[in-house]
């Protein structure tokens, strides 16, 4: 069911209208030089100390994991590499005189939900932005900048007005009863909004997250792109943080699959990513003396994933902290103190020989948190404590403290690279779960496109013939981080087994910001801005 449309705007909603008029001309009249310059693109600044050579494990998994996204993307398709797959959604939004062609179908099905997507390009923005000059060391810097910005070119289509959000396009209900391709799909695709009758703020916030973070990647490369980012991303946060309520609340069928625990994380998320983006002190203050006592749950540990961002929150604000900004307040640094302390608790806990590490692993070290889709957890947590280890090197912080044990940045890398090599094939099934990469992998993704023949002409209901295939699929989807093993370490390669086989792009683009770490250990930025904000 489609949100009933809001009526109500903010009286000078006028002035946002003419400020997007404005930059949306710039960014048309740089469009034909933007593209050429995803390859010829401009560096941010930084200094490099290369601390050793390419690892060409990594790069080379890194080079397949990229091509994930080009398989997941509707719309019209623009130097498609990707042979199996053609044009797709082209008239998704028309009901609402919107296009909304772009994006990428979030999983194995075909619909597009905002929520995760928006957090696949917030996860990419923070990969690009930490590790592109080790992207672009293997050549797949311009890659992922492409693949954010057919996100990010959706996400502002989706936002029409202040206070107006288009969060899906599809019904899963209609989408489940179906298996077919993406470009010959049948059922109705309705696009369904959040607005201030029917808030959700937590999709809204991520939504902001994520324009705001690339509005960073694409700085250098289209300025008035970027404009046009960070314009959105303003008005999606005041209408999350204004109109507060669950979307999950005003839209009961998310909850069936992707059903949010909760919003206050979003918020400080996205005012976290705003700061970088804007530095707009206000943002820190709303993350610091504001809200943070309220949201950010200082002292305890939790898994970064598509729903819960406080992990990533705590990582991404500890960066402050080893780095250093101009013009903090002594509260506010008393406030960014607390969110390291809970950054070295999350990192501690990962440790599989610290005091306080969790048991939530399996008998080989993997870290294992939920049977649905396992790997999230495992990738999420590698790539925080990979990113911690940096910012520990880069600031020549030598120690972490762990209850009394104190570990080197080496020996978290030294986890973050167990988790990748373990997903790489170092695992008790001698399977690489990232498909395309070695030469066992899963042959059975839960993956519509993937399982039916290209020139299969099949319905709604007769496609079904292709789940049920004894076969293997006969496109590879190269890429796909599949969902991984259960905690006993067995995996059971069935193209139904969505638990276990089903990849989603959000997988996708924390396991390529993983291996773009692990590619070299290259120094990160001190900041990802001119003005010196870490």
């Amino acid at each position: 069911m489609e949100a009933e449309k809001a009526v109500e705007t903010k009286s000078n909603g006028w002035l946002w209208w003419v400020l997007v008029l404005v930059l949306g001309a710039l960014v048309a009249a740089a469009s034909v030089l933007t593209l050429i310059g995803y390859f010829k693109h401009s560096k941010p600044s930084r200094t490099r100390n290369r601390q050793g050579p390419i690892v060409d494990e990594y790069a080379s998994a890194l080079e397949v994991a990229m091509q994930f996204f080009d398989i997941q993307k509707s719309g019209k398709l623009v130097d498609n590499p990707i042979s199996w797959r053609g044009d797709s959604g082209l008239q998704d939004g028309s009901g609402v005189n919107l296009d909304l062609s772009k994006g990428m179908y979030d999983a194995g099905d075909l619909v597009k939900f905002g929520f995760p997507m928006a957090f696949t390009a917030t996860v990419l923005s923070w990969a690009i932005l930490e590790y592109g000059d080790q992207m672009d060391d293997v050549k797949q810097l311009g890659y992922a900048q492409i693949s954010l910005k057919w996100i990010t070119d959706y996400l502002i289509n989706a936002h029409p007005s202040p206070n107006v959000l288009f969060i899906q396009v599809g019904d899963p209900g209609l989408d489940h009863i179906c298996w077919q391709r993406p470009e010959s799909m049948t059922e109705k695709r309705p696009s369904i909004q959040i607005n201030t009758s029917y808030p959700g703020t937590e999709v809204a916030a991520e939504t902001a997250a994520a324009l705001a973070s690339a509005s960073l990647v694409f700085n250098k490369i289209n300025s008035s792109y970027s404009d046009l980012l960070l314009a959105h991303a303003h008005q999606l946060f005041t209408f999350a943080d204004t109109y507060r309520g669950s979307y999950s609340v005003s839209i009961p069928q998310v909850q069936i699959y992707y059903n949010s625990s909760g919003y206050g994380d979003e918020l400080l998320w996205a005012a976290a990513w705003l700061y970088y983006a804007s530095e707009d002190e206000s943002y820190l203050k709303y993350v610091t003396e504001i809200n943070g006592e309220a949201f950010a749950r200082w002292g305890s540990a939790s898994w970064f994933s598509w729903d819960d961002k406080h992990a990533g929150t705590q990582v991404l604000l500890s960066r402050l902290s080893f780095f250093g900004a101009k013009g903090i307040s002594v509260s506010e640094n008393i406030n960014l103190q607390m969110y390291r302390k809970t950054a070295d608790i999350i990192v501690c806990g990962l440790l599989p020989d610290s005091p306080t590490a969790t048991s939530s692993r399996t008998d080989n070290g993997l870290i294992w948190v939920n049977k649905w889709n396992c790997l999230q957890y495992s990738m999420a947590s590698a790539f925080l404590a990979l990113l911690y280890s940096d910012y520990m090197l880069a600031s020549q912080t030598e120690m972490l403290y762990c209850d009394g044990k104190s570990y080197k940045p080496e020996e978290i890398r030294k986890f973050a690279k167990s988790q990748a090599d373990y997903v790489l094939g170092q695992n008790p099934m001698e399977l690489s779960y990232l498909v395309g990469y070695g030469t066992k992998y899963p042959q059975y993704v839960h993956r519509r496109g993937a399982s039916i023949p290209v020139d299969a002409k099949t319905g709604c209901r007769d496609g079904f013939k292709w789940l049920y295939s004894r076969d293997p699929n006969p496109n590879v989807a190269v890429g796909a981080l599949v969902g991984g093993p259960f905690h006993n370490e067995s995996y059971n390669d069935e193209r139904n087994n969505s638990m276990q086989g089903e990849p989603t792009t959000y997988n996708s683009a924390l396991v390529v910001a993983l291996l773009s770490g692990l590619v070299t250990n290259s120094s990160l930025p001190q900041s990802f801005s001119s003005k010196g904000i870490a």
